[in-house]
């Protein structure tokens, strides 16, 4: 039954001694009233239920041994509906006093009302009122069960729930509430029967239990080893004899389980750890934290703070103050937290000495918070700096993504290396194309105008350079040879069968691969389905780059085509001085070829033959 002190549930009346009526005749004594509880005692129709005095709720205030001591009798009266007067209580076998209570068994819907218990003696009266409330099983709450044993799985309960903690892998024995108070008004045997709810609600067991942990003893349920599983809501219904009617009612008991005994027990700090530094900021609200962990003990535990020694109650300054709370509950561990809170923080606050302690029963630990000042940093100055940084950088990467073949021609012009004057190569540019009208007319008027003309490179063409009376295998091979780069023009007649444009593209793959000297450039001047390729371009596709001619869009210097060439050929820096001995030297320049051409024949080892037949070639080659 619920109380109005929150630590009785049932209120219990004691008979009218004769004293009282031996009295009557008495002038009557001022009577103290204390007032009307303000919470209504449920009890359920048809079980037993007790109302119990709330005078004596505070035993440094009333005493029953103490007042029947003294001479006071405890007189319970009933405000029937509808009357002013109160009326004196008639016993029955159903009505009944015991000490401070009076007793329902069982109670009936009649019995609900408004109940007045007074202590008086000749000379000083006091009393208290009360309600009380008489429910039908079906109006009592019960817990939401999946699934139940029976229909009374779990039974009403309008009493007040007691709690009961077991340690995981220990033994207890549970009682049922308000057991000998049931065992002295029993006229006859005396039964129990326990029920289980599960923590979760999904279902509701009623003894014998599915296993052989928890027996009952008697009246008493009796735990063997406690495992998790076995923790939730205790039912226990108390049946018994009163005058040969039967009476009952019913109790609940929430088990919870708990760390084992055999574990330390003392407490301990985890935040701050020893050697933790606080960074805090004058002018400022500073946080410091202290967590710590309690083992479960039925004992007072205590975390707190001091300052200088002092604790915060004792320290006169109002910018201190504790803020406490529950972190974790772990089988009976706590672990608490309690936040040191400094308003306004000054420099005089960093020289304090700030510790947090903790204790209970079975030890104690302190902790000390230590405290290092904030190095303030020019904000407004970093930010500005930092978002310039980034406008820099942002301008820089656009500037890279839109001019990186620009800057790329730049850096090579000033650092890159001529490379005529690292190697004895006579050209720069050997050009390879299938052999047509239209690729010719694209060869020598676009690319070998703009690279001799526009760009200084000197270029060869075997079709323009090549003397009279040599093989074509011979003097392709020289050509190759003496070149820096071969410019491969890629169109869907080059490299077909039996062409000299495969033995030049052959020559150049295997150059680069034997000595590294030679650069293959590819230049597509028409698209080209990659099912069209012979294997020879398909492999060198792989590892070289692609210049792409675009029709008109490419043809003015200026293009990113004539600028993605020029990162593929060999740097050229010309000064007009060096135009001019070159001009000169032109003019031996046949002899010179035919003694470089001799010389690399010699060195190659091959047969010589003066007729120029295409067909011929790739067979010499192969």
């Amino acid at each position: 039954m619920a109380s109005v002190t929150s630590t009785l549930l049932f209120i219990v009346a004691v008979g009218i001694s004769p004293a009282v009526s031996q009295t009557s005749y008495l002038p009557e004594p001022v009577c103290y009233d204390w007032g009307e509880s303000g919470e209504a005692v449920s009890v359920i129709e048809g079980e037993a239920g007790w109302l119990s005095c709330l005078l004596f709720s505070h035993p440094s205030v009333y005493n029953y041994t103490s007042t029947q001591s003294a001479g006071h009798n405890l007189v319970w009266y009933r405000l029937t509906e509808g009357q002013d007067l109160e009326q004196p209580i008639t016993y029955s076998s159903r009505l009944s006093k015991d000490r401070e209570r009076l007793w329902l068994q069982p109670a009936t819907a009649e019995d609900a009302g408004h109940y007045i218990c007074m202590l008086r003696n000749k000379s000083s009266c006091s009393k208290i009122g009360m309600h009380m409330r008489v429910l039908r099983r079906d109006e009592v709450p019960r817990p939401t069960v999946l699934r139940r044993d029976n229909d009374n799985c779990p039974p009403p309960v309008v009493a007040e729930t007691s709690h009961v903690v077991i340690p995981l892998q220990e033994g207890k024995t549970l009682d049922c509430p308000d057991l000998q108070d049931a065992i002295k008004m029993s006229n006859g045997n005396l039964t129990v029967t326990w029920y289980h709810v599960t923590v979760d609600g999904s279902r509701c067991y009623q003894f014998p239990f599915w296993n052989k942990d928890r027996t009952q003893r008697g009246p008493s349920l009796h735990f063997y080893v406690m495992m998790d599983l076995y923790q939730g809501l205790y039912y226990c219904t108390v049946s018994y004899l009163r005058r040969g009617k039967p009476v009952s009612f019913s109790r609940t008991i929430n088990v919870t389980a708990v760390y084992p005994t055999r574990l330390p027990k003392a407490p301990s700090i985890q935040h701050p750890h020893e050697h933790q530094l606080f960074t805090v900021k004058q002018g400022t609200e500073v946080r410091l934290r202290c967590t710590a962990l309690f083992p479960y003990l039925n004992s007072s535990w205590e975390i707190w703070w001091t300052v200088d020694g002092k604790t915060l109650d004792k320290l006169a300054d109002p910018r201190f103050k504790k803020i406490s709370r529950l972190v974790k509950y772990d089988y009976g561990d706590r672990t608490e937290e309690s936040v040191l809170v400094i308003q306004d923080f000054q420099s005089e606050d960093l020289n304090r000495e700030y510790n947090c302690s903790v204790r209970n029963d079975q030890g104690n630990a302190t902790r000390r918070a230590q405290l290092q000042e904030e190095v303030s940093l020019p904000s407004v100055e970093l930010g500005c700096g930092l978002g310039v940084t980034l406008v820099l950088m942002l301008l820089l990467f656009v500037v890279y993504h839109v001019f990186w073949l620009e800057l790329l021609l730049l850096y090579r012009s000033w650092f890159g290396t001529d490379e005529r004057y690292t190697d004895d190569k006579e050209y720069d540019v050997y050009i390879s194309y299938a052999r047509n009208s239209e690729e010719e007319q694209f060869v020598l008027s676009t690319l070998r105008s703009v690279l001799e003309n526009e760009l200084g490179y000197s270029v060869c063409i075997f079709d323009r350079d090549s003397l009279p009376g040599g093989t074509i295998t011979d003097e392709t091979l020289s050509f190759v040879a003496r070149s820096r780069r071969l410019l491969v023009v890629v169109s869907p007649g080059y490299a077909s069968q039996g062409s000299q444009a495969l033995l030049e593209l052959k020559a150049g793959i295997d150059n680069m691969a034997l000595d590294g000297h030679l650069r293959v450039i590819l230049v597509q001047y028409k698209p080209v389905q990659r099912k069209g390729w012979v294997r020879e371009l398909r492999r060198a596709r792989v590892a070289l780059a692609l210049v792409r001619w675009q029709g008109d869009k490419s043809k003015e210097l200026t293009s990113r085509f004539w600028k993605r060439l020029r990162v593929e050929l060999p740097v050229r820096r010309v000064s007009s001085r060096e135009e001019e001995e070159e001009e000169e030297s032109s003019k031996g320049v046949p002899l010179m070829r035919l003694q470089s051409q001799n010389s690399t024949n010699s060195q190659t080892g091959l047969i010589t033959n003066t007729i120029k037949d295409p067909q011929r070639v790739l067979n010499s080659a192969a």
